[in-house]
């Protein structure tokens, strides 16, 4: 079993930069079909963010942040990435790494099995 941790969270301003990454450890995650991301604000349901196929060459957006985010995953450090830029404060959430082994998994968030305890994301006018 995978376990994810997640870092790189913080407070920017609207317009700024993070970079999240998510490092796993006791499985590599080459493992796993897809590695996503979500982001829960306060009040509201998990929404998919993005998500990246096993070897990196398929990769998916949420319309609002497509152009702005960027995922990427590095197998062999076994760490999972997301680049966000031109953040608004509407991106302000909880992010949460998860992955799974699911070869459709994509946006759904019922088929990713192992999630991490998120880092928060907060983006200020």
């Amino acid at each position: 079993q995978v376990q994810l941790v997640e870092s790189g969270g913080g407070l920017v301003q609207a317009g700024g930069s993070l970079r999240l990454s998510c490092a796993a450890s006791g499985r590599s995650l080459s493992s796993y079909s897809f590695m996503g991301w979500f982001r829960q604000a306060p009040g509201k349901a998990h929404e998919f963010v993005s998500t990246i196929s096993r070897g990196g060459g398929s990769t998916y957006y949420e319309d609002s942040v497509k152009g702005r985010f960027t995922i990427s995953r590095d197998n062999a450090k076994n760490v999972v990435y997301l680049q966000m830029s031109s953040l608004r404060p509407e991106d302000t959430a909880r992010y949460y790494c998860a992955a799974s082994n699911q070869a459709y998994a994509l946006r759904n968030a019922g088929l990713y099995m192992y999630w991490g305890q998120g880092t928060q994301v907060t983006v200020s006018s």
